[in-house]
C-alpha cells in the first residue's frame, strides 16, 4: 500500500506538473499531499511497527483479526481520500478520513498495551504514546476541516487552520516516531551502541511542545509561532545530537552487510534534508505571508515530507525488510536447506539507482516548485516516481524470501 501511494503521488505530479507546480491548496495537490502523508509515510509506519515491535521495541505483536481490520480501514480510507480530494469531493474525504483514523486506533491500542511492560527505555514508549495521540488529534482535525468545506463552521482563515493540521501531523506524528523508533532501530542500521539515560526525554518533550504550539498558534491566527518553531527545531536537533553519539560510538559491521549501505546513505541524507526544513520552518515563522513565503512554504513541504521523512523511510526499510524476510526464510527452512543471510536478498544496482535518482528528483522538485516551473516540476516528479518504480521491484525481489517453502527430506 505504502509503495503504490508513492508512486501515484508521483505520477500525479508527473502527468498534471503545471498544476503541482501552482499554488498547493488546491484539491489536485491536496490530494498528492495526502498520497505522501497517509499513503507512504504513515502506512509505512504501521507496517513498520508489526516487524520492529518484536524486533526492536521488544514488543510482541502476532497478527490477528483487528489488525487485518485496520488495514482494510486505512487502505479504503486512504484511497478514498485521495480520490475524493482529487474529485474535489470533500464529503467522501470526511468520512475517508474516519475510517484511516479508525484504522489507527486500532493499531494504537495494539502497540500501546504491550508496550507498557517493554524492556525498553521508557523515553522510547513516551515518543510512540505521544506519536500515537497527535495523530488521533491530527486526524479528528483533518475530518473537522474536510466536512468545514461543505458546511463551513471552523472561524479562522482556512489555510491557517490546514497548517495547523498539517504541522501536527508531520511533527506530532511522523517527525516523533521517527525520533522514538529511530533511538533503537539507528543503533541496529548503522550499527552503533545504544542510547540510554534522561536525555532521551528531550527530544519527546521539544517536540511535543513545538508540535502542540505551532498547531495552537495557527489556530489563534499565527500567534506564538517562533518560540514554537523553535522548539520543534530544538527537538530534532536534540535526537540528531544522539544520532552523532551513535556515529561516535559505532560497532563492528555484521559480515553479511555490504557496502555501500544505502539504507544508513538515506537515513543520513534524510537528516540532511531535515536541517534545511528546520531553518525555512523558523524563518517561515517570522516572515509576514506573502507570494514569496507560500512558494518557500511549497519548499519546505517538499523538503521536510519527501526529502526528511520520505527518506527516513527509505532508509529504515533498507534494513527492516531483509531482518523480516531473512528471520521468516530460516523460520521456514529445514537442516536440508541452509541458512539464508540477507546479503543474499537484492542486487545492488537497484538500490543506487534509487539512492542517485532520489538524490537528483528531491532537489529538482523543490526547485520547481519554488520558481513555479512545470517543466523542472515534472522532471522532478518522474525521477521520484522511476525511484518509486524501482523500489517497489527491490523490496518485492527482498520480501519474496519470507515466503520460501522449506524442503522437503
Amino acid at each position: 500500500l505504502a509503495h503504490l501511494s508513492l508512486a501515484a503521488a508521483c505520477a500525479g505530479v508527473v502527468l498534471d506538473p503545471r498544476g503541482a507546480a501552482g499554488f498547493f491548496y488546491q484539491p489536485r495537490t491536496i490530494g498528492i499531499v495526502h498520497l505522501i502523508t497517509i499513503g507512504w509515510i504513515s502506512a509505512s509506519i504501521l507496517g513498520a511497527l508489526y516487524v520492529i515491535g518484536p524486533l526492536a521495541l521488544r514488543t510482541p505483536l502476532p497478527a490477528r483479526i483487528p489488525d487485518y481490520a485496520a488495514f482494510a480501514l486505512v487502505s479504503a480510507g486512504g484511497i478514498g481520500m485521495a480520490g475524493h480530494f482529487f474529485m474535489a469531493a470533500y464529503g467522501g474525504a470526511a468520512w475517508s478520513g474516519g475510517m484511516v483514523l479508525a484504522g489507527l486506533l486500532i493499531v494504537a491500542c495494539r502497540v500501546l498495551r504491550p508496550l507498557r511492560a517493554a524492556p525498553i527505555q521508557n523515553a522510547v514508549k513516551l515518543h510512540v504514546a505521544l506519536a500515537f495521540c497527535n495523530v488521533t488529534a491530527a486526524g479528528l482535525m483533518g475530518i473537522l476541516l474536510a466536512v468545514h468545506k461543505v458546511w463551513p463552521f471552523l472561524p479562522g482563515a482556512p489555510l491557517q487552520n490546514v497548517f495547523a493540521h498539517l504541522h501536527l501531523a508531520a511533527l506530532g506524528w511522523a517527525g516523533m516516531m521517527v525520533a522514538g523508533a529511530g533511538y533503537r532501530m539507528m543503533p541496529m542500521i548503522l550499527p552503533a551502541a545504544m542510547p540510554a539515560g534522561r536525555s532521551l526525554y528531550a527530544s519527546a518533550v521539544l517536540l511535543e511542545a513545538g508540535a502542540l504550539g505551532l498547531f495552537a498558534g495557527f489556530l489563534l491566527g499565527g500567534r506564538f509561532l517562533l518560540p514554537s518553531a523553535l522548539l520543534s527545531a530544538a527537538g530534532f536537533a536534540a535526537f540528531f545530537l544522539k544520532v552523532r553519539w551513535m556515529l561516535a560510538n559505532r560497532r563492528r559491521r555484521p559480515g553479511w552487510l555490504r557496502l555501500p549501505d544505502y539504507g544508513v546513505m538515506h537515513a543520513l541524507a534524510a537528516i540532511l534534508y531535515a536541517l534545511p526544513s528546520a531553518g525555512l520552518g523558523v524563518a517561515l515563522s517570522i516572515v509576514p505571508q506573502s507570494e514569496r513565503s507560500l512558494r518557500a512554504a511549497a519548499v519546505y513541504g517538499v523538503f521536510g515530507l519527501v526529502g526528511f521523512l520520505g527518506q527516513m523511510v527509505l532508509g529504515m526499510q533498507a534494513r527492516i525488510l531483509p531482518m523480516f524476510a531473512a528471520t521468516h526464510a530460516n523460520r521456514n527452512a529445514t537442516c536440508e536447506a541452509p541458512p539464508v543471510t540477507p546479503r543474499e536478498m537484492g542486487g545492488r544496482r537497484l538500490p543506487a539507482a534509487i539512492f542517485v535518482l532520489w538524490t537528483a528528483g528531491v532537489p529538482l522538485l523543490a526547485a520547481g516548485m519554488f520558481r513555479q516551473a512545470a517543466p523542472v516540476v515534472g522532471a522532478g516528479g518522474l525521477l521520484l516516481l522511476a525511484a518509486s518504480l524501482l523500489q517497489v521491484i527491490n523490496s518485492a525481489s527482498v520480501v519474496r524470501h519470507a515466503f520460501r517453502r522449506p524442503l522437503r527430506t
